[in-house]
């Protein structure tokens, strides 16, 4: 059926679900799961706005790609305690739903399994839902969750 699941992870209660849904997938086809965090680069108004402490990176990309980098183990964590066997975890800087899918094809994942509600913001009130991009970006199958 499926020899390698995506889930985009960013730790949100929707992708907590879509996790859960993908593990039982990969369990029962035997399939390699892969979690994925993308994190957003900042703007410069972002940068601007940053108060920089001594004790913290200075970048704002560093503190979001550290950030990213704990939500993918944890994501990695839960995957292993549903029965995963060796389930794999990436961080990607750039634009998410662009990313997730582009993360898909290149890594040839036959299924992307994707919460339908993540940890978006005002930009996606305004753009639409990450989980509404994947799906018409991506050249493979998405179940939404």
């Amino acid at each position: 059926m499926f020899a390698s699941i995506l889930v985009p992870f960013d730790g949100s209660h929707g992708a907590e679900a879509a996790l859960a849904k993908a593990a039982a997938l990969a369990c029962l086809c035997g399939a390699e799961l892969t979690l994925l965090t993308v994190y957003r680069h900042h703007s410069p108004l972002e940068a601007s706005m940053h108060v920089v402490r001594p004790d913290e990176p200075a970048d704002l990309d560093d503190i979001m790609r550290t950030h990213a980098r704990e939500v993918a183990e944890h994501g990695k964590a839960r995957a292993a305690a549903y029965g995963v066997p060796a389930p794999r975890a990436f961080v990607k800087g750039g634009p998410v739903a662009r990313t997730i899918a582009g993360f898909a094809k290149e890594h040839g994942h036959d299924l992307t399994v994707i919460g339908s509600r993540g940890l978006g913001s005002f930009e996606r009130a305004l753009l639409g839902s990450v989980s509404h991009k994947v799906t018409s970006l991506s050249e493979t199958p998405v179940l939404v969750v």
